[in-house]
């Protein structure tokens, strides 16, 4: 059954919660690439003795980079509540995370993209069904290097001729008629994208693809951009480009920019208004969307008049079933904190939660999760 929501009615109607906790101290600026060893393989036994004589469960999990400040939050505070429980997760892209969790590498995957039908038809049989979940919206935005310049605005004529690669300097006319009174540079602009497989790319290219007419790359983790871009791995990677390059501008989640100090440009929505990017902005282009049976939700181009106009969703990937019953009792647990106690975390760092309604429907989706039974010892 398909479910009608409001992304806004939980995130933002109340007051923010109150940290005790100072900003520097709890949270980690996004790296500049993936962190950790490469993830065990989800067929390790998962109890292991500790040298507090309890038994440790290890999941492992890869992919977007999207949510991956978040995720490592949310698996460093829950494992302060529940020490037995190690999560590692490695932000290598939502191309390469699809691929481990096909490969049945990792014990959970993480993609900005729903899965495709040739995916799915990849799935490995003993595993059941692929699940997707979503865990958390937010908004990509196009950050950018420009001294001097603290509040650029882009027309959808001004955006879409820059990664078209129409548009390639910052004085040019479509860009100062939006910005009157602003000394902009002659200087070229430098447009970095995502080298990797990118659920990133994914909801920036789903929207270029509605919003810009002559864009013909279409819309997919990985697209042909024009010459003479930089390309650069993760939102991680953009970040840092964008960072060291005067006058470059470039693709990223939102809290990557917010937790580096990036400016980002205030965009030109679908309903002609000019909107900069928030956490508050974004949830407008969920409210009162329809959810499909499978969680695969994309809004290209939000129709709301105050609504941000690049957004997504970030789906965790499951399987439907697993050989060993406390690592599938410890993810389900995992998801369920995250999706009733982390809500304050991905309102700190720039994400929009979940609805109580999705959520809901999220943990009935866990909970058809099952354990393959043991095979007779012979």
């Amino acid at each position: 059954m398909a479910l009608h929501f409001n992304f806004a009615h939980r995130a933002f109607l109340t007051s923010a919660i109150a940290l005790t906790v100072g900003l520097a101290s709890c949270q980690q600026t996004p790296p500049s690439g993936p962190q950790g060893s490469s993830p065990a393989p989800a067929g390790n036994t998962a109890a292991n003795s500790n040298a507090g004589g309890g038994q440790t469960i290890a999941l492992s999990g890869a992919g977007a980079s999207f949510p991956a400040p978040l995720y490592q939050r949310w698996f460093s505070e829950y494992k302060k509540q529940n020490p037995t429980v190690e999560i590692s997760y490695q932000s290598v892209g939502s191309g390469a995370g699809v691929k481990q969790f096909l490969a049945e590498t990792v014990d959970f995957g993480a993609s900005d993209a729903p899965l495709k039908e040739d995916e799915r038809q990849g799935f490995p049989a003993k595993r059941g069904q692929a699940i997707q979940i979503p865990m958390t919206g937010g908004a990509v935005v196009f950050a950018y290097n420009l001294d001097g310049v603290d509040n650029l605005k882009l027309s959808r004529e001004a955006y879409c001729g820059i990664v078209q690669g129409d548009i390639k300097t910052w004085n040019d006319p479509k860009i100062v008629q939006d910005n009157p009174g602003v000394n902009l540079p002659s200087n070229p602009i430098t447009f970095v994208h995502r080298s990797d497989g990118s659920g990133t790319t994914f909801i920036f290219t789903t929207h270029l693809k509605a919003a810009c007419p002559n864009w013909t790359a279409g819309a997919s983790k990985a697209v042909q951009w024009p010459a003479g871009f930089v390309g650069a791995k993760g939102n991680e990677g953009v970040t840092a480009q964008v960072q060291q390059t005067p006058g470059a501008v470039g693709y990223t989640e939102y809290s990557y920019a917010k937790e580096n100090n990036l400016k980002s440009a205030t965009l030109q929505n679908k309903g002609g208004e000019f909107i900069a990017p928030s956490p508050e902005a974004s949830a407008k282009a969920f409210a009162g969307v329809t959810v499909p049976e499978d969680f695969s939700l994309v809004i290209p181009d939000p129709e709301a008049k105050d609504a941000y106009p690049i957004n997504g969703l970030t789906w965790l990937l499951v399987y439907s079933q697993y050989d060993d019953p406390a690592k599938a009792d410890a993810l389900k647990n995992m998801v369920k904190w995250a999706l009733s106690n982390g809500d304050q975390y991905a309102q700190e760092l720039g994400y929009v939660p979940l609805p109580d309604e999705l959520a809901n429907r999220v943990v009935a989706t866990l909970d058809t999760i099952k354990v393959a039974a043991a095979t007779p010892a012979q």
